[in-house]
């Protein structure tokens, strides 16, 4: 089971918070010392303004100026103050300022002309601004206490507020995720759900989106994961199905032997048990290549002359005695495996042989953009309702068609699946003489 921790959902959180946590803190880092030099250059101002107020007015002669606000400290050093001492305005040319008798403004220091700067009067900080005047130098300074408390306001204050805006954030975040993870949560489910009894259930797909667009490739793979199962299973019940039969006519021979010596014999015996075990080989052989091409396997592909195939089987077929009208085949080139085309000859080439009864032809025509493969029997035909089954697999017929002339009940069904696998097809129709034909239909190649 996933960690909490280690869950989508869990890391988009915490992914979140920690860069809003940055984002805030550095924000709020900002915003205390933009509002520190905001407030300070408006104390800065009213430093300056104050400056130039106290200089006009002791221009205007002596005596004593307006007064200004009491927190506010003043300080005038007369000119002749050669040691910088300073004297009160009232040795000079008349009353002094009335911060100048003030003890924390005897104590300012001079500071650089037309700079505010920043100083600490008995502990507490300052602003001053020191400007020459023509009755000595003239310091003010104004207290910063206002500017370090709303500072120290706003800090708190977002100390306060950044957590809890982290913590919002966060249960936003949750309850967003969560939101948006459901359509996983639910697809997770319905796919947990599916196992090897229910492969033919699919997941909803309905959404247009990216989880929409998983939903139907879970449902492609649960096709291909269907179709694989019936696969294996219709080759097991098929396999267990046919091979039950060779197994006990072999059994039958081998416990009748056994059992009363004198009704059998051994050359007897070991007809049987090559003639069953020839027929088990040919359908293991035939489910071994169904197998194959229901998987789906690509087999090599190449430029292959149709028509070379139907030869070999014309000289085959004469071969075994079997008469073959060959004038028909003309030339015939197709894109495909030449071992898989040469089989599907040879099963239809064999299915006509078995029902004949004196003649097969064979014809390879370009017909458009296919190759034909006809091949013809003078049997007895194959009813109209039977024409699409009998490409099944282990599919009887009834009468002259029926497996027991021969057949293994697949090759047709091979033939099908070639030609399926080949991109044509395979069909049954009537033939002239009365029998039945076959055509296998492959596009023809580019090159032919």
């Amino acid at each position: 089971m996933t960690s909490p921790l280690r869950s989508i959902r869990s890391r988009l959180t915490i992914g979140a918070l920690l860069v809003v946590a940055v984002a805030l803190i550095a924000g709020s880092f900002a915003a205390v010392q933009v509002l520190r030099a905001t407030l300070t250059d408006s104390v800065a101002a009213s430093v300056r303004q104050d400056v130039d107020t106290i200089s006009a007015q002791l221009e205007r002669g002596p005596g004593r100026v307006d007064a200004i606000d009491d927190d506010v400290l003043v300080r005038l050093q007369d000119v002749g103050d050669d040691h910088g001492g300073e004297r009160d305005e009232d040795d000079t040319a008349g009353p002094a300022p009335d911060q100048t008798n003030d003890d924390d403004a005897r104590a300012l220091p001079v500071v650089r002309d037309d700079r505010a700067q920043r100083i600490e009067v008995d502990g507490d900080p300052y602003l001053a601004v020191s400007e020459q005047t023509d009755r000595g130098t003239l310091t003010v300074a104004r207290p910063l206490d206002g500017v370090e408390e709303a500072v120290s306001a706003s800090a708190v204050l977002l100390a306060v507020a950044v957590p809890l805006v982290l913590g919002l954030v966060g249960l936003v975040m949750w309850v967003v995720a969560t939101r948006a993870l459901a359509p996983v949560e639910r697809l997770r489910r319905q796919v947990d759900a599916i196992d090897a009894a229910g492969l033919d259930r699919r997941v909803d797909a309905a959404r247009d989106d990216e989880l929409g667009a998983l939903a139907r490739t879970m449902n492609r793979m649960l096709d291909r994961l269907e179709h694989s199962q019936i696969t294996q299973r219709r080759f097991v019940s098929d396999a267990s199905h046919e091979l039950r039969s060779p197994l006990a006519t072999i059994r039958q021979h081998a416990e009748l032997a056994a059992a009363h010596p004198e009704a059998s014999s051994l050359p007897a015996l070991s007809r049987v048990v090559l003639d069953e075990g020839g027929r088990m080989q040919e359908l293991v052989e035939g489910l071994l290549l169904l197998a194959r091409l229901d998987e789906g396997r690509d087999a090599p592909v190449a430029p292959t002359d149709v028509d070379d195939i139907a030869l070999a089987e014309v000289q085959r077929l004469r071969g075994m005695g079997i008469a073959v009208d060959a004038s028909g085949i003309g030339p015939g080139r197709v894109v495909g495996n030449a071992a898989l085309l040469a089989r599907a000859a040879r099963n239809l080439a064999d299915n006509a042989a078995r029902h004949a009864r004196e003649r097969v032809s064979i014809r390879v025509v370009e017909q458009g953009e296919r190759v034909l493969l006809q091949v013809e029997d003078d049997g007895t035909g194959i009813p109209v309702e039977q024409r699409e089954h009998i490409f099944d697999r282990f599919v009887r017929l009834d009468e002259a068609r029926a497996r027991d002339a021969g057949g293994s009940g697949l090759g047709l069904a091979i033939v099908r699946e070639i030609a399926l696998a080949h991109g044509g097809e395979v069909t049954a129709s009537d033939a002239p003489s009365g029998g039945a034909l076959m055509t296998l239909a492959l596009p023809r190649s580019a090159e032919a």
